[in-house]
């Protein structure tokens, strides 16, 4: 994980240029930040005191949304680091979301909130000074960076602290809660990649059976949704799950076998879940990807 999220040695030389006082403040308050929704990187155009031709914009949100019952392996950890990092490049955004349970200190929270600018066009860059577009792009540069430092710090936040210890899962509230947000992204196209067991622990209903993963009837736990209103609205994204049916590594050791029918009813399910929640289920990795999100 680390390895994928380093900073590199252009960050190195924007820091040595002095221009770390003004754009560190960017990265100053990741978490005060993340919480209200805020961007946590510097605005570079704002930092450059150019105007900007067009409004802000956000072509592709990704929403990273990761289940803190699901204790992944360090393979599955550097797939999902594979997935995210090609997505972060100018003019996206990225918020990072953990969840598990209303349990044992654990909670839905967003950890981060980062939104990188759009390059000038060339015959922008026309017209303005040549200082100013050094700045410019020196910030822009750094926004780059910054992101990957910052998404890192925020997956091995995360990912250190999954326990399958953790007592229940809800999935299909804690979904609906990150939804909202999802929902109201003003950006053109919205993913979420979510790391999930996708396995419902809670008060509504449980996917186990004997520590290993139960053969669910689609229509019977439909019907839980509906009655507790757990629909949600992802406005339109897609949606791609890593992790589906994972179970811990002792039951593992213990041979628990997971049947294509199971599998085959765990995705059904979510596929009319999400269907129902305005968004459509495009990749259902038991457990990886078996392709890069497109």
């Amino acid at each position: 994980m680390t390895a994928s999220f380093s900073l590199g040695r252009p960050t190195a030389r924007l820091l040595s240029m002095g221009l770390a006082a003004g754009l560190a403040l960017g990265l100053a308050s990741t978490a005060a930040l993340a919480d209200t929704g805020n961007n946590a990187l510097p605005d570079c155009y704002q930092f450059a005191q150019i105007k900007r031709q067009t409004p802000a914009s956000v072509q592709t949100e990704l929403f990273v949304v990761i289940d803190q019952t699901t204790p992944f392996s360090s393979e599955l950890r550097q797939s999902l680091a594979q997935q995210i990092g090609p997505l972060l490049s100018p003019g996206n955004a990225l918020s990072v979301f953990a969840f598990s349970a209303y349990t044992q200190g654990y909670y839905t929270r967003r950890l981060l909130h980062a939104r990188m600018d759009t390059p000038m066009s060339a015959d922008a860059r026309d017209g303005a000074g040549k200082a100013l577009l050094q700045k410019l792009d020196q910030c822009l540069v750094f926004q780059k960076q910054g992101i990957h430092k910052l998404t890192q710090e925020a997956l091995v936040k995360i990912l250190s602290q999954a326990s399958s210890s953790i007592a229940k899962s809800d999935v299909l509230g804690s979904l609906k809660d990150i939804s909202t947000q999802v929902q109201a992204s003003p950006a053109q196209r919205k993913i979420v990649l979510l790391a999930s067991d996708m396995l419902e622990n809670s008060s509504v209903s449980s996917f186990y059976s004997s520590k290993a993963v139960r053969r669910i009837d689609v229509a019977t736990e439909w019907k839980k949704v509906e009655s507790n209103q757990l629909t949600a609205d992802f406005g339109g994204a897609q949606i791609y799950v890593l992790g589906a049916g994972l179970i811990d590594s002792d039951t593992q050791k213990n041979g628990v076998y997971r049947d294509p029918q199971t599998m085959n009813a765990l995705r059904a399910f979510w596929e009319q879940y999400f269907t129902a929640s305005h968004a459509k289920l495009a990749g259902f990795g038991t457990p990886d990807l078996l392709g890069k999100i497109q």
